[in-house]
């Protein structure tokens, strides 16, 4: 027997706009954080390194901006997902097979 669906709190736009306002607030502050990172790890560079081709820097900025604002795109969403309670609305049928596994 099939469960019913359950509604998802992100299905309220109140709740919604909330859970969005914070994942935007969670992004500016990485935005902040990559910048800084970015900048001292340039710095850094520039200081071991000395001078190199322009293109070391923006290869450099480029990889540590994308893979960090990446990280925090994702881990973002698992938080969003997570704290709206989105998570707990899904029924993927494992709690009826749980059981005859341990059998």
């Amino acid at each position: 027997m099939a469960s019913p669906i359950r509604p998802s709190p992100l299905d309220d736009p109140a709740q919604a706009a909330f859970a969005w306002s914070r994942y935007r607030r969670l992004m500016r502050w990485m935005g902040l954080f990559t910048a800084c990172v970015v900048v001292t790890c340039l710095v850094y560079l520039h200081e071991v390194v000395g001078d190199v081709p322009i293109h070391l820097y923006i290869a450099s900025t480029l990889g540590i901006s994308v893979t960090m604002m990446l990280m925090g795109a994702l881990m973002g969403l698992v938080f969003l997902s997570s704290g709206t309670g989105h998570d707990e609305a899904v029924d993927n049928g494992l709690e009826q097979h749980v059981g005859d596994w341990w059998k």
